[in-house]
């Protein structure tokens, strides 16, 4: 990772490095003639991860990135080629390339101690995969927390036919939150700490504020219910503004981001949420967005005003502006701390207005999973010295006889079918503080502070896609995954367990159809990914369209149930975790192995040795949720 040395000598010598013009042409601000991301297209590339000097918002600073840029060199793929690509490690450290959403060998998928062994410094791994689709993706370092600081960039694959999306014009707008101190320093702060770098929390004024708008006494109970459950209705994000800039494109709102149009032009925006931490709300006030794709794959057309894209999503729309003025690119925190801003005007160097940040939400019973009418506050106490039990091997659940146990579900697909549900018992302890007493579907809303804000919102419930789903098999077998926390002690963790700890993969069987439960009992939204296949939001009453909306990323929403239906066709090992890079570093992540068809093997059989077996993995550069242990005592 980054040294702190590093910091300190480009803090120092930065107005000197600045006035000599030493920076490429890509780090530059717009005002100094740049207008995006070096582009590499092709079918065999040369890719060099290092370390470099830049300038975010005008202050000298030190990226990880590809061939000396950060983010890293768009790249440009046609589907049905193969690509060949040379990653050479130029780090002191190990390094990788996860390849985000595209569907590679296993073996090829990027993630060291699951799929590979990662990149050691000085040596060069081969990358090379067939390319089976089109679309827009990016791709990353799965090691450490290289992420945080630079490590990740586009891609596009063009239609090997004619697209679908008609456009006159495209810009790839990769979204990212940058931190000036190490990460590795930040990650320990908040093991130690876990609300440090949350400057949003509510004030004396917030409470006078509410007293009049809802009564005294209403403020008084409603403070003594969270100070009770030590929680805060403000946890919308661990880390915001002023720790971190965020960026479009590496640049700041200061260096304004510059896209140029012709009215009445159709121009495509790829937008590509590269953040460690942030989920985004997205708008470009006076001009509606018709999201025509989302996470690569083409959607029915839905116009909206504004969309939540959590870490790790991207999603295509198509703005069309018809008069010759500069409209504003708005990238919003979700905690509305603060926002990157970008231009799109009929003419290069021009600003949009910049909008004020809008009000902070903040949480209610909801996102706690009660229902606070019905219950009293003795009820709602976090019993923090329960034991936690240990994971269950999902996979070896498969023949008890569930639906005796009355675990058994109807499936909507047909009456006469019925799902195997398999869920780990989830009780509170050190690792799980809340358990969502009474999780909802959360589909039809729009993302945490966008449901009154006077326009068009995307909920995941409109999505459709544009294609016929390829499986449309009802699924056999229901495998329910709690999304677990101690937010306090800044535990993250699947039913309780956190990665480190887990001794068994999630097993599916190749060709089987799976429907995959998520159940969140945090109070913080999570993007989901499942590394190696798409899966299918099961949406209530479209199921039978046959066009649910395919996704490798979800946003689970505070105390939400939702369910996923995924055709099990790539054998291998993928990793399955939060895509918030801190909850995914302390502990939020599984690994789902897709068994071959012929015979159910162990998974020693499968891989050579025992799944997760931690005592042999490299931590460094897969986990680092034994880091600032002093912090995690009980």
């Amino acid at each position: 990772m980054l040294h702190r040395r590093h910091f300190l000598k480009y803090a120092a010598g930065g107005a000197a490095l600045a006035g000599t013009g030493a920076y490429p042409a890509w780090a530059r601000s717009s005002s100094e003639g740049n207008l995006g991301i070096p582009a590499l297209q092709g079918k065999r590339f040369d890719l060099t991860v290092g370390t470099f000097p830049m300038r975010i918002n005008g202050r000298a600073t030190e990226a990880i990135g590809v061939n000396g840029s950060a983010p890293a060199p768009l790249l440009r793929f046609r589907e049905g080629e193969e690509v060949t690509l040379k990653v050479t490690n130029g780090l002191d450290t190990d390094t990788s390339i996860h390849w985000h959403g595209l569907l590679v060998p296993f073996q090829m998928d990027g993630v060291p101690g699951v799929s590979f062994p990662g990149i050691k410094p000085g040596e060069t791994f081969t990358y090379k995969y067939a390319v089976p689709q089109n679309g827009t993706y990016w791709y990353h370092s799965h090691s450490g927390l290289q992420e945080q600081v630079g490590h990740y960039g586009p891609i596009i694959i063009d239609p090997k036919g004619a697209d679908p999306v008609a456009y006159d014009r495209e810009y790839v707008l990769v979204l990212g939150d940058w931190t000036f101190g190490d990460p590795d320093r930040l990650f320990a702060k908040l093991k130690k700490h876990s609300d440090s770098q949350n400057f949003q929390q509510r004030t004396a004024s917030d409470f006078f504020e509410d007293a009049s708008r809802k009564g005294l006494g209403s403020a008084l109970e409603d403070r003594a219910m969270w100070g009770a459950m030590r929680m805060s209705p403000r946890d919308l994000a661990d880390v915001g503004a002023p720790t971190y800039t965020y960026l479009i494109n590496g640049r700041s709102t200061a260096d304004n981001f510059n896209m140029v149009f012709n009215p009445g032009e159709r121009v495509r925006l790829r937008i590509i949420n590269a953040a460690a931490m942030t989920l985004f709300n997205v708008r470009m006030p006076g001009l509606p967005m018709t999201i025509v794709q989302a996470d690569g794959l083409n959607v029915q057309p839905l116009e909206v005003d504004e969309f939540q894209i959590g870490v790790a999503e991207t999603y295509d729309v198509i703005v069309t502006p018809e008069v010759a003025e500069a409209f504003a690119f708005v990238a919003e925190s979700i905690d509305r701390s603060g926002q990157a801003v970008a231009t799109l005007g009929p003419r290069p160097g021009m600003r949009a207005a910049v909008p004020a940040l809008r009000p902070v939400p903040t949480l209610t019973m909801k996102d706690m999973g009660m229902d606070h009418a019905a219950m009293g506050h003795g009820e709602m106490e976090m019993d923090m010295g329960a034991e936690v039990p240990d994971a269950m091997d999902h996979g070896a659940m498969a023949g008890m006889d569930h639906k005796a146990m009355g675990h058994a579900m109807p499936d909507p697909h047909g009456p006469e079918v019925q799902m195997v549900s398999m869920e780990a018992p989830i009780k509170r302890g050190p690792g799980t503080a809340n358990i969502a007493a009474m999780p909802t579907s959360r589909l039809n809303e729009p993302g945490i502070g966008l449901d009154d804000i006077g326009h068009r919102t995307l909920t995941y419930s409109q999505l459709r896609s544009l294609d016929p789903n390829p499986d449309t098999r009802s699924p056999g077998r229901e495998i329910v995954v709690h999304l677990t926390s101690n937010m306090e002690r800044y535990m993250w963790s699947f039913d309780g367990v956190k990665f480190s700890e887990v001794t068994k993969a999630i097993q599916f069987h190749e060709g089987e159809r799976v429907r995959l439960t998520l159940i969140n009992d945090t109070m913080m939204p999570h993007p989901i990914h499942l590394h190696g296949m798409f899966f299918d939001l099961v949406i209530p009453g479209a199921e039978a369209s046959g066009h649910q909306p395919r996704k490798h990323t979800v946003i689970v929403k505070p105390a939400e149930k939702l369910s996923v239906d995924i055709s099990a066709e790539h054998v291998g090992d993928w990793a399955f975790h939060c895509h918030l890079l801190f909850h995914m570093a302390a502990g939020m992540m599984q690994v789902v192995s897709v068994l071959p068809s012929e015979k159910a093997m162990p998974m020693a059989d499968h891989q050579g040795q025992e799944m997760m077996d931690h005592s042999t993995m490299d931590h460094s550069t897969m986990n680092h949720d034994e880091m600032g242990d002093e912090g995690m005592k009980p």
